[in-house]
């Protein structure tokens, strides 16, 4: 189309508007025939232009809160918009609007005849001038048509709602005022106003006036005096050029010429004029940064950027949030979401200090440390840190990232630690789930088994295959210990014994009910590999997924998956589904709390030198090789993870200094227990923390029956009577006595043991006296 012909439907158009006063498609298809003598392809074009505008819900900002409800942790948006009511704007800023884009707004039909008329004619007479003549009620078309097109990455329907020259510029203003006559039908001048003053760009990344109003005045809308007003009317013809705080000049200038529009048109007396004429714009300046994405929370809340990222990609992973995880991305940064979080200010700061106390940022080991905590019963991550400084950004220093350690790869993590003795507790309520209990011995002398010597009918083992281990912590050289002992000693050699008496799918299944899986990336997904080495704890998993699995075991056996998000709300307050913890009965309460009380032999064991002033229990972890050490330790009200390790893979912290204290090797009990046991004595002062509940005696000591007493037998007669009792037998010695050579002067335990209870038997060497005691 010519732009004689686009100017020949712009002239038709004004005619008929000035006549009638609203648009009757019927006048104007032969008032541009007449105009221009064309055939139908002109008509053809106005007839198509369309007559209803699809208006979408506003892209908005989103906000996300700690627990409290109140502390904003960050805010997420694509636009910087807060849509506020027309009430909720000083009339001021109305005022200036309207003097400024559209001061017979509430005169005409949805365009200015008279206006477009002269720009129109100006426009085609000065070939290289545009001069526009749009009404506010096309202002607002022209941002609905370019926010859709923005929402749908469609870049030349971008620069097509923006065309200003030639012929395309007239069919798009014939666009505007077609749709703009249509849309006064259906909506008020007032709800027109709302509209373009919640839409309009005013700067660099600044939407609707509630925005602008606290990006440049730290005030509301409702607060905006006249001469604020001015500045931020005057922004919108070019939101870069005329940004108050990037370009404070031409703003100014720009101001000042508002202010006079506002004088003429006796929106502002003239002493009024002649005052902010006179006052410079950065003066009258109170810049408020809004806070972008999780990078802010990092400051907003000691170190709560990494648990902020961790709410992100709940949200992008979530069903619960949209069909895809490019809509769920999408409703967070446009979708106006309250967004209240699980996070515990308090707590966050604790933690954050006490992770960074434990491991200094720039501490020059370079070892890295992360600590995370989970509310038993709920689920709750009330605290997420770690000793380094989030970034997201391409430019970050070597202590700085966005990979959180807490979690998996799928949520902003790597690829999870192996978690080493931390595991055995899996192992233990497995054994307990069996019948056993906490008393029954065990021989730890072994330090090697063959995969044929364990039963895992899940899966297919190859026998021959042989698996070799040490004692990384507790005594290295094993020897016969009760259960209790391997766990409160955090003995390898105990718990592979007990292993190869159960079921290891079974120890598998155990901790997949428990929320264990691996973490991903580079480590894969799924449950834990049905391994002997996993006994030991060879595969990885994030610390957040332990913490949540040992708070089972601090609620009685109700497990709750780690939820990090309370409520979320739409931009009108009504909530919205959020991710549910799916809390339930995983363990036997009983079974629960023999576990409960069998970890709380920590502080007699590999935890001895730091035991809390409350009830808790917990284990201590190391790999072979100290390359990663942990501390999963827990109350009935909070249950905490730390980790000690390089990220970067498996490094030994072997001959290392950190924190000015230098190890030969370093253990669970050497930076990853005290972290927690400062973290968790400021987090519970002054709380009162209960009991765990009472385990069943069956579980700790067995079921009691007769042992045979076999003093004086010979030593086959002996071990033949124990065993038709259900008791295994071994020889512990022999020493001088005048009973004859073989037989059995002592026995343990003598009188009542839970079935199955190894007994140790001391024989006569004879030619010597009767043993006494």
């Amino acid at each position: 189309m010519s732009v004689f012909t686009a100017f020949a439907l712009v002239l038709a158009l004004v005619v008929t508007s000035a006549v009638g006063g609203v648009l009757a498609a019927g006048l104007v298809a032969p008032a541009v025939a007449m105009a221009d003598g064309t055939t139908d392809m002109a008509v053809q074009a106005f007839e198509d232009l369309p007559t209803e505008l699809e208006r979408q819900p506003l892209s908005e900002k989103s906000v996300m809160l700690a627990s409290d409800g109140t502390t904003k942790l960050a805010e997420f948006w694509s636009e910087n918009r807060i849509v506020v009511p027309l009430a909720a704007v000083s009339e001021q800023m109305q005022n200036a609007v309207i003097a400024t884009e559209d001061k017979r707004f509430y005169q005409h039909g949805g365009i200015d005849p008279t206006g477009m008329m002269r720009a129109a004619v100006r426009n085609l007479t000065n070939p290289g001038r545009t001069e526009g003549a749009s009404t506010l009620t096309q202002q607002y078309i022209k941002n609905v048509l370019i926010e859709a097109a923005v929402r749908q990455d469609d870049l030349a329907a971008v620069d097509a709602a923006r065309e200003a020259d030639g012929a395309e510029g007239y069919l798009r203003k014939l666009r505007e005022a077609k749709l703009a006559i249509a849309l006064e039908k259906e909506m008020t001048k007032d709800e027109i106003l709302e509209s373009y003053l919640n839409i309009a760009q005013f700067g660099l990344n600044t939407y609707g006036v509630e925005a602008a109003a606290q990006r440049y005045f730290s005030t509301s809308a409702a607060q905006l005096t006249s001469l604020q007003a001015a500045t931020i009317a005057g922004i919108t013809q070019s939101p870069s050029a005329y940004d108050p705080i990037r370009n404070p000049e031409a703003s100014q200038e720009r101001r000042d010429r508002v202010l006079r529009l506002m004088h003429d048109q006796g929106y502002i007396s003239r002493d009024e004029l002649d005052a902010g004429l006179a006052a410079p714009l950065t003066d009258t300046l109170v810049p408020s940064e809004p806070t972008v994405g999780c990078m802010a929370a990092e400051q907003t809340v000691l170190g709560a950027g990494y648990f902020c990222d961790y709410v992100t990609k709940v949200i992008r992973n979530d069903p619960a949030f949209g069909e895809t995880p490019e809509d769920r991305v999408d409703r967070l940064y446009r979708g106006g979401l309250t967004i209240t979080t699980t996070l515990d200010v308090r707590e966050q700061t604790i933690a954050d200090q006490e992770v960074k106390n434990g491991i200094p940022v720039d501490d020059a080991s370079g070892v890295a440390s992360s600590i995370v905590t989970v509310e038993p019963g709920s689920g709750k991550i009330t605290s997420m840190a770690q000793n380094r400084v989030y970034n997201n950004t391409e430019q970050h220093g070597d202590r700085e990232t966005a990979v959180n350690y807490n979690t998996d790869f799928a949520y902003g993590g790597g690829s999870g630690f192996p978690p080493g003795s931390t595991f055995k507790p899996f192992t233990l309520t497995q054994w307990l789930k069996q019948g056993h209990n906490l008393s029954e011995v065990v021989n730890g002398t072994r330090f090697s088994y063959r995969f044929s010597e364990f039963s895992a009918p899940c899966t297919s083992l190859n026998g021959s295959t042989e698996y070799r281990f040490s004692n990384a912590e507790g005594p290295r050289s094993g020897g016969m210990m009760t259960v209790q002992q391997a766990t409160s000693g955090s003995v390898n050699s105990g718990y592979l014994a007990m292993a190869a008496q159960l079921d290891l799918c079974g120890i598998m299944d155990t901790a997949t009910s428990l929320g264990i899986h691996r973490a991903g990336g580079n480590s894969g997904d799924g449950p834990f590999q049905v391994l002997p080495a996993n006994v030991l704890g060879s595969d990885s998993v994030a610390p957040v997924t332990m913490a949540a699995a040992f708070a089972a075991f601090a609620a009685g056996g109700t497990f709750c998956a780690p939820i990090a998000i309370l409520a979320v709300a739409d931009t009108d307050g009504n909530p919205l589904p959020v991710p549910d913890a799916g809390c339930h009965q995983a363990l036997d309460p009983q079974i629960a709390n023999a576990v409960a009380y069998a970890l709380s032999g920590v502080w007699n064991g590999t935890a001895s030198t730091s035991p809390p002033p409350f009830t808790a229990a917990g284990k201590t972890g190391t790999t072979s090789r100290n390359e990663h050490t942990w501390f999963v330790g827990f109350t009935p009200l909070r249950s905490t993870a730390v980790w000690v390790g390089h990220s970067e893979g498996m490094v030994p912290m072997q001959r290392v200094t950190i924190n000015g204290a230098t190890y030969r090797n370093v253990f669970g009990s050497s930076v990853a227990v005290p972290t927690w046991k400062r973290f968790m004595e400021r987090t519970l002062e002054n709380v009162p923390v209960p009991a765990f509940g009472a385990p069943n005696p069956d579980q700790i000591v067995g079921q009691q029956v007769a042992v045979p007493s076999v003093v004086g037998q010979d030593q086959t007669a002996a071990i033949s009577a124990l065993a038709a009792a259900g008791f295994p037998a071994r020889v512990a010695g022999a020493n001088p006595d005048a009973a004859p050579a073989g037989t059995v002067i002592q026995q343990s335990p003598a009188g009542t043991a839970p079935p199955g209870t190894p007994v140790s038997l001391l024989l006569s060497a004879g030619g010597g006296a009767p043993a006494t005691g």
